[in-house]
């Protein structure tokens, strides 16, 4: 059996230091941690059909800091899919929320690579609206 233990710890993490971020419940060094967790060669295609590259998010995490007082993300449904030489490929469902119900109910596939010291960054994410 394989284990996707530590790469799931590291959805769980990246996705709390979101939601400190987009809630504005963040120290400002919060986004510097945030942004090393991904690769810079990091790609996303989001729910919308847009594609994004690193640059791209980290435009989009300056511009949303802070702008989603009491948002959640909860999680669910996570699979480890594959486990490759540098890394796996894994999903989830997430459904964000804040004080006036849910906001967007969502599942993801992540392709996150592990450095040859151990470091986990994200290499690619892909967003799909349920």
């Amino acid at each position: 059996m394989t284990d996707y233990r530590d790469f799931f710890n590291e959805v769980i993490h990246t996705l709390l230091d979101i939601e400190q971020w987009f809630a504005g419940t963040a120290e400002p060094a919060l986004l510097t941690r945030l942004l090393g967790r991904f690769s810079p060669e990091f790609s996303m295609v989001a729910p919308d059909g847009s594609a994004l590259d690193c640059e791209a998010l980290r435009g989009l995490f300056e511009q949303l800091g802070g702008t989603r007082p009491g948002l959640r993300i909860s999680l669910s449904d996570l699979r480890g899919l594959a486990r490759h030489p540098g890394g796996v490929t894994l999903s989830y469902r997430e459904l964000q929320s804040d004080a006036s119900g849910p906001l967007s109910d969502r599942r993801a596939t992540a392709v996150i690579e592990q450095l040859p010291g151990g470091a986990l960054r994200w290499r690619h994410l892909h967003e799909t609206f349920c």
